[in-house]
Parts: structure tokens; C-alpha cells; sequence
């Protein structure tokens, strides 16, 4: 599936470029995660998804070759924070608690997609994108309180060593823009063993997705923003 993707990406960037003059730029901006969930299936316990709003730290560097004005390629990196809170109850000992788990990686991402619209207006894009786990965290609540069991872990086998995903998304004028991402990959890594020798993820099965808000991450900054050149070049630069 991937290089499928990535073969249509190349060949239409090829019949783009050999119709029109190509643009590159870098790019980069701010995301905000506002709405993130899991899709989770869990055969051992009963619980549901709470949602996690997740600001910090998100950026996200492009850069950006434009075949033409209504149609380009993107390329970059991109540092995320993502995760799920998941809330369940616990019989044990004959009695029931309200369990909340807080899980949460910090991603090294490199994404590769293409772009559909006015390159220096709206657009809408959508890719793929390989993310690299290297910093786990993970926080137990027991009846909303907090206990002192917190795990914080770089590069943790508790998580697989990549995740694959998708995005879709659309860019407003001036810079802001909307985009919901799947993880194909599951969070965690179920034969992830214990030093007690427990499993705590197996039969928990995770597929995180979110929808988010960016701020100028396909933004040319030259036909946005300097009003001289944007009158006097306009139509030599789109």
C-alpha cells in the first residue's frame, strides 16, 4: 500500500512538473491536538475512551515543491505528542474501582503526501507518514486519584518501534487548516513482558486517531505575505 501511494505521488509529480514551472519552499508551523481518541479492543477488561487534548509539543517542518498552482508534493519532519486516556473498572478483591490509564508518546515523525487546491490559497492534502517512538509516559488514576506508579521510559519496549499512519486534511488562506490522522499501527507493543513477568497490554488492542488544528504548514510565506512581490510577480510566481 505504501508504495503504491508513493509511486502515484512521483508519477504525478512528473506530469505536473513537465507542464509548468516547479516551486520549492520550506514550510512549518504549530499543531494543536485537540480531539484524540483510540479505537480500542479490549478482551479482558470493560471501559471506554475519555478525550485527550494535547497542545504541546507539536511542530511540524515541510518543504514543498508546487508542480503547479493547483497542485504539489510535500516532504518533512515532525516531532508529536500522541496518545489516549482509557477509563475501565477493576472487580478485584471483591471490590469495583474506576481505573483511568493516561498514555502518551512523543513521536519522531517524517511525512510524504500531496497537496490539491490553490497552492497560495485553500487546499486540501492528505499522506502518509512513519512516526518513531522515543519518549513513553504513562499515569495511573484509582477513583480520580492519582497514584505514585507513573512510568516515564526512552525508547520503551513497552510501545512498537514505529508506527504507520494516514492523513487527510484541508488548508484554509493564510495558514490554518484542519487534519484527522489514523494510526494503522497499534500503540502498544502486546508481548511487551514485565520484569515481574506480566504482560499489562496484552489482548489490549489500540489504534489511535485524532483531528487537530496547524497553523501555516504549507504556508509560502513570499505569496502570502509580501505584498510588493505578490503585486508586482504574482503571475510569474503562481
Amino acid at each position: 500500500m505504501k508504495k503504491v501511494f508513493l509511486t502515484i505521488i512521483i508519477l504525478a509529480g512528473i506530469t505536473f512538473q513537465a507542464r509548468s514551472q516547479v516551486k520549492f519552499y520550506a514550510s512549518g508551523g504549530p499543531e494543536i491536538i485537540a480531539f484524540s481518541f483510540a479505537q480500542i479492543d479490549d478482551n479482558v477488561r470493560s471501559g471506554s475512551n475519555i478525550m485527550r487534548f494535547a497542545p504541546f509539543f507539536n511542530f511540524q517542518a515541510y518543504g514543498n515543491i508546487d508542480f503547479s498552482r493547483h497542485f504539489g508534493l510535500f516532504f518533512g519532519g515532525a516531532i508529536r505528542n500522541v496518545g489516549f486516556i482509557y477509563e475501565y473498572t477493576d472487580s478485584g478483591d471483591g471490590l469495583t474501582t474506576t481505573v483511568k490509564k493516561k498514555y502518551r508518546n512523543y513521536n519522531f515523525g517524517i511525512p510524504v503526501g500531496f497537496k490539491v487546491g490553490l497552492m497560495n490559497s485553500w487546499m486540501l492534502f492528505g499522506g502518509y507518514e512513519i512516526e518513531f517512538p522515543f519518549q513513553y509516559k504513562e499515569k495511573t488514576f484509582i477513583n480520580d486519584a492519582k497514584q505514585d506508579t507513573k512510568v516515564s521510559l526512552w525508547f520503551s519496549g513497552r510501545v512498537p518501534s514505529y508506527y504507520n499512519s494516514v492523513m487527510v486534511g484541508i488548508q484554509f488562506p493564510y495558514g490554518f487548516g484542519l487534519k484527522f490522522k489514523y494510526y494503522f499501527s497499534e500503540f502498544f507493543n502486546q508481548n511487551y513482558t514485565a520484569a515481574d513477568g506480566s504482560q499489562p497490554y496484552m489482548n489490549l488492542k489500540s489504534n489511535v486517531w485524532y483531528i487537530s488544528l496547524n497553523f501555516g504548514i504549507f504556508r509560502n510565506t513570499k505569496a502570502y505575505f509580501e505584498q510588493q512581490i505578490r503585486k508586482s510577480e504574482k503571475k510569474n510566481y503562481y
